[in-house]
Order: C-alpha cells, then sequence, then structure tokens
C-alpha cells in the first residue's frame, strides 16, 4: 500500500487478477441479482464507508466465532466448511464474478445460512474487520504468480499478510494450501515473519491434507498435471 490515493479516498492498491472470465450462464446471473446483496457483510468498499467503520459482527453472525476464506475460488471448500460447522460464521473474499455466481449456486443447493461473501479485494475487507476478530483463515491455492518478477503480486508478501495478522488473535489458526514449490518457499520465509510459527509436527506433515479437507477443483488440476500439493498450518503467536 502506497500514500496515493483514488476519488474514492482508498489508498491506491494494485489489482492484479482476473475480475470476470467467460459468460456467465442466465441461472448464474439470477444467482448475483437475486442473493448477492443478501449475503453481504455490509459496508466495505470505499464509496459506502470511506470512514472505515468495523463491521457488525455480532448482527451478521451473532456470538459465532469467525472465519475467514481468502479467494474461494468456486466455492467447493467454503460451504463444506459452513455446512459443517453451523457454529461458526464464516466470510469469502473473491473478486472473479465468476466463482462468486459459481459459489452461490452452492449455497442455494446446500441451504446455508452462516455465509458472507466479499466479492472484491479482500485488502478492503481486512480494512473493516475488527482487530483479533478472525479466529481461522483460509488462503487454498492463491494465484501463484509463477515468474520472479511478479513474486511480490502474491498474498504471501507483507502487504496481505501484515494486516490479516493484526485481525487474528494469538492461538488462531491459518491454513495454506499450494502445488507450487517456490510458494511454499517463500510461504515458509514470509508468513512467520508476520508472526506466524509453522505447527509441522515432521518432515512429512505438509503433505497430508487436513483432516475436515474438502478437494477443490484445483487440487485435481495439480494431481492431473503431476503437482504435489502442500498443506501448511500456522498459528498466531
Amino acid at each position: 500500500m502506497t500514500d496515493r490515493t483514488s476519488p474514492s479516498g482508498a489508498p491506491w492498491r494494485n489489482f492484479y487478477g482476473r475480475r470476470k472470465g467467460k459468460g456467465l450462464r442466465d441461472s448464474q446471473k439470477t444467482y448475483l441479482d437475486e442473493d448477492l446483496a443478501k449475503l453481504s457483510p455490509g459496508a466495505v468498499d470505499w464509496d459506502v464507508n470511506p470512514d472505515r467503520r468495523p463491521l457488525d459482527l455480532k448482527a451478521l453472525f451473532g456470538d459465532r466465532p469467525l472465519w475467514l476464506e481468502i479467494g474461494f475460488g468456486g466455492g467447493e471448500h467454503l460451504v463444506h466448511q459452513a455446512a459443517s460447522n453451523p457454529d461458526v460464521g464464516i466470510i469469502g473474499a473473491e473478486p472473479y464474478v465468476n466463482g462468486v455466481a459459481m459459489l452461490l449456486g452452492k449455497i442455494r443447493r446446500a441451504g446455508v445460512e452462516n455465509l458472507a461473501i466479499h466479492p472484491g479485494d479482500a485488502r478492503d475487507l481486512f480494512d473493516v474487520l475488527p482487530e483479533g476478530s478472525v479466529q481461522r483463515a483460509f488462503l487454498l491455492y492463491p494465484d501463484p504468480w509463477p515468474k520472479a518478477r511478479h513474486h511480490r503480486r502474491r498474498f504471501v508478501t507483507p502487504e496481505h499478510l501484515e494486516p490479516l495478522a493484526r485481525l487474528m488473535p494469538r492461538g488462531a489458526i491459518l491454513r495454506v494450501a499450494t502445488d507450487i514449490e517456490d510458494y511454499v518457499r517463500q510461504t515458509l520465509l514470509e508468513v512467520p515473519r508476520a508472526g506466524f510459527e509453522w505447527l509441522a509436527e515432521g518432515p512429512e506433515d505438509w503433505r497430508q491434507p487436513w483432516a475436515d479437507w474438502i478437494p477443490t477443483r484445483y487440487e485435481q488440476k495439480a494431481l492431473r498435471e503431476g503437482r504435489t500439493p502442500h498443506y501448511l498450518t500456522f498459528r498466531r503467536t
């Protein structure tokens, strides 16, 4: 983040990922029109919350602990966790509108009600979540940005990790899954610097998926293409 600002007063944040892909099906357009606004966590974007007032999590989820998924892709894991943990409130952040539309269809079919969606940059959401409010965060198969000159665009950089760390109290859990070995290297370097410890019990611990894991389309693609998934667990110190 720099000291430059946009006309809305927001800090100037470069965004490098996709926001929209191929055309949406009519059913997906319906999901976006009918369901997305109802699943908003509150005023996140700068144009509706220029003062950056914190979200009212009690109004949103009551006394349930908050989990956060950063970049939920097609939403398989997010819906699975919501259905498996009805005593938890989960917010998913994803700027890719096609993925948001896919998630909305899954939410309708699953009937889960403990979810909220921010269809935008997770950094804007970080601004308005109360400090120490996130008990568990997921970063699953993030954009690898494989070229060396693009590594600064990865999520596992101070620009993203430092505000995330402020949201997570001591003992909170961060899970990272990736099939890119160099992303593992950067994760193991940068995440501890941001105030987390790696919870690896042995040299092969990172090869085992979490007990409550559900395979995602990104993981299946990695396996088809011969890449090895890594599952890294960190605890806020």
